[in-house]
């Protein structure tokens, strides 16, 4: 069992050498992936050197148990640890997501229900705020449309980890869930009568792609400018610096108005534009390496209706995992965790049901 870990405790140490040696650090970007992996590799190691050791003491045990029956007691402890181990290491190789470190490009934007849809973007928005500043990430407005009544058309924000992330902690390892269509049930505060509404917001997740993740070529752009307006269509720009960018090939499209030069939004555009090709790019190759395979929480298809907040029972439901909760105050108040470690744990045993 875990004859392949052999070969990655030798990468390990080869890449500990590597590190050591002054001259790597040279290539900032080369040594930066050299220590991504090593990352990756340090806890497998380790528990394949505890599962080792654990299954060593356990044979001792047993050879001692024959002439002394106090070692019993001994064996049942070593035999769940074991198990214990056996079960960490395998969860420890499954597939991971190579872009789970990266940061995130999160568009959130409303859908049926007009007015009311608009009103809980801005909840969407704010809990995901909230849910950022829990776990220490930061965040960076890219552009919005507010409606008439204080909510949002429309809204990006950039999520980004502080440092280096913990395997599995970074921004896109936990925030890729979060994609689909999410419903809300409520009585609107627009509604007179007291009648329960249910609307539904939009929510896309994309990792951040640098400029060495995607290459686009000016020619494949065509750079429309015009002037920015608010809320109900007012001007709020005596100038053209609202940016449209048009990536000819794939025909997405990305327009930028919130900042005040012409200059500041095509480079907020180019970053979006960037993150939705990289994120074509992913969903092809996940297509073209598995037709077959969909898991149940990472879909392509992003009409999905991936979760339920209730506000009269305060009930949080996530369709694609079966979780259910009664804290809807808290979840929108930031305390996701919960919510997205169902998915977590569904994806990751759906991954190593089909490696097996």
């Amino acid at each position: 069992m875990f004859e392949a870990v052999e070969e990655l405790i030798g990468e390990h140490a080869d890449l500990e050498k590597q590190l050591a040696d002054p001259a790597i650090h040279a290539d900032q970007a080369h040594a930066r992936r050299l220590n991504k992996r090593y990352a990756e590799l340090t806890p497998i190691v380790g528990a394949y050197r505890d599962w080792k050791r654990t299954g060593d003491d356990l044979g001792t045990a047993r050879e001692l148990a024959a002439d002394d029956p106090d070692f019993a007691a001994e064996i049942k402890d070593l035999e769940a640890r074991r198990e214990e181990l056996t079960e960490r290491l395998r969860m420890l190789l499954v597939p991971r997501d190579p872009s789970d470190d990266k940061d995130v490009i999160l568009e959130i934007k409303a859908g049926e229900g007009g007015d009311e849809s608009a009103l809980f973007a801005g909840d969407l928005l704010r809990m995901y705020l909230r849910y950022a500043e829990r776990t220490g990430w930061r965040t960076e407005l890219i552009q919005s449309t507010e409606s008439d009544l204080g909510g949002y058309k429309d809204v990006q924000i950039a999520v980004k980890s502080k440092g280096a992330p913990e395997p599995g902690q970074g921004v896109w390892a936990r925030m890729k869930y979060e994609g689909g269509v999410h419903r809300v049930q409520r009585v609107p505060a627009t509604e007179s009568q007291g009648r329960i509404h249910t609307s539904a917001a939009g929510v896309l997740v994309l990792p951040e792609a640098e400029e060495v993740d995607v290459e686009v070529s000016p020619n494949d752009l065509r750079i429309d400018v015009y002037r920015s307006s608010g809320p109900g269509g007012q001007s709020v720009n005596t100038t053209d610096s609202a940016v449209r960018i048009t990536h000819e090939p794939t025909g997405i499209v990305v327009s930028c108005q919130n900042e005040k030069s012409q200059l500041q939004n095509k480079e907020q555009a180019l970053r979006i534009l960037r993150a939705r090709l990289l994120a074509a790019a992913q969903e092809e190759a996940e297509r073209e390496a598995s037709d077959a395979r969909r898991s149940q929480v990472r879909t392509v298809d992003r009409s999905e209706r991936v979760r339920t907040y209730n506000f009269p029972e305060n009930r949080i439901s996530d369709h694609r995992v079966g979780f259910k909760a009664y804290n809807l105050d808290q979840v929108l108040d930031g305390e996701l965790d919960p919510v997205i470690q169902a998915c977590v744990d569904a994806d990751s045993a759906a991954k190593l049901a089909a490696s097996q």
